[in-house]
């Protein structure tokens, strides 16, 4: 049962999705609602996201992801009986150069839905004539089983370019049924994007601009980077996160800890971000740099020891993040959060809305 199930227990109608990109909404990217809570007092604020910098205080650190997103969803075939059926195939994460993390969609009424019965071995045509062999199941661990069938695989893709050459020319980005229509790669790439590699765009950055960059330094708050390259999410399956590519820093480990001794504030924006500081951080010895896979879930048992305040999207009831944000702002502070989110009809997903914990 996930942590927050019985305390934080809300349901999510149409409505609360954001179906389409704030520009195509009539708003810029830093227009979108931005809902600020303090965890000492409780106290809501409800603003739009270019107020942020008005939060901060000269000497706060906000750390970014400088991920880029891929074209990660490419149109693919596959044989059942005889019969060629059109699927999606999404890729996740590499593990070597040609192998990598693949998940299976068929198509749905409401867009698409995990493939579960495919079978080792199995060739999925891709664009270009291109194939991906389905090698196993990515991990032995219960977790990518839905209902006893496979969700994540293995695969040797063979390609006739670098996968991100390949999928710039045929694929597309990963899109869910709540959005209804396809958008270019060019929304959902934040400012920071820098080193492709994200299957879904890290998307608390999506709402700054160069502008706002800007702002925040002029005004003493320095920004510094990590790297995450993001997996598929797991909307389905309310699946803890796979293991990620990250990558920290010396100056970036640097100006944590130098912010941490000064009293002044850590803003991770986005769940990516903490993932990405707390793998590499310790309670006593503060953060240090550091690369490879992390497989950290943050939970109120083991806390935050680098993360003063986490600028996030709004997630769904059964969420791993939800149990990060617990860690952060307690279980009374997140569910007064959330119901002010609903009530104030607040938009979900990665074109929505956003909200800044605070402490």
């Amino acid at each position: 049962m996930n942590t927050l199930e019985a305390g934080l227990d809300f349901k999510l109608t149409d409505e609360h999705a954001a179906h389409e990109p704030p520009e195509v909404r009539g708003l810029a990217r830093d227009q979108v609602r931005l809902m600020v809570s303090r965890i000492s007092d409780d106290a809501i604020t409800h603003t739009r996201f270019f107020d942020f910098p008005d939060f901060l205080n000269r000497g706060d650190v906000v750390v970014v992801n400088t991920s880029a997103t891929i074209n990660a969803a490419l149109e693919a075939e596959r044989d059942v009986n005889g019969e060629t059926r059109d699927i999606l195939l999404h890729l996740s994460v590499p593990l070597f150069e040609n192998r990598w993390v693949v998940e299976l969609r068929q198509y749905s009424d409401s867009g698409t839905a995990p493939l579960l019965d495919a079978d080792p071995g199995e060739l999925i045509r891709l664009p270009a004539g291109v194939s991906a062999e389905l090698i196993a199941p990515y991990s032995p661990d219960p977790s990518v089983f839905l209902n006893g069938r496979v969700r994540l695989w293995t695969a040797e893709l063979r390609l006739p370019d670098h996968v991100v050459t390949y999928t710039a020319r045929y694929g597309m980005p990963i899109r869910y049924g709540y959005v209804s229509k396809a958008w270019p790669l060019s929304f959902y790439q934040t400012v920071f994007a820098g080193e492709s590699g994200s299957a879904e765009m890290p998307s608390a950055g999506r709402a700054f601009t160069h502008e706002m960059v800007e702002r925040l330094r002029r005004t003493g708050v320095r920004i510094v980077p990590i790297t995450l390259h993001t997996g598929v999410s797991s909307l389905e399956a309310d699946e803890p996160p796979y293991p990620e590519r990250y990558r920290v820093p010396q100056a970036t480990a640097v100006a944590v800890n130098s912010a941490r001794e000064r009293g002044a504030r850590v803003v991770a924006i986005g769940t990516t971000v903490v993932r990405a500081l707390e793998t590499v951080a310790d309670a006593h010895t503060g953060l240090r740099s550091g690369e490879g896979w992390t497989d950290l879930v943050i939970t109120p048992e083991r806390g935050l020891h680098a993360v003063d305040a986490i600028l996030t999207g709004l997630h769904e009831p059964k969420a791993s993040h939800l149990s990060m944000l617990e860690t952060l702002a307690g279980r009374e502070h997140l569910a007064l959060a959330y119901e002010a989110a609903l009530n104030n009809h607040y938009l979900w997903h990665e074109f929505g809305d956003l909200h800044l914990l605070m402490p």
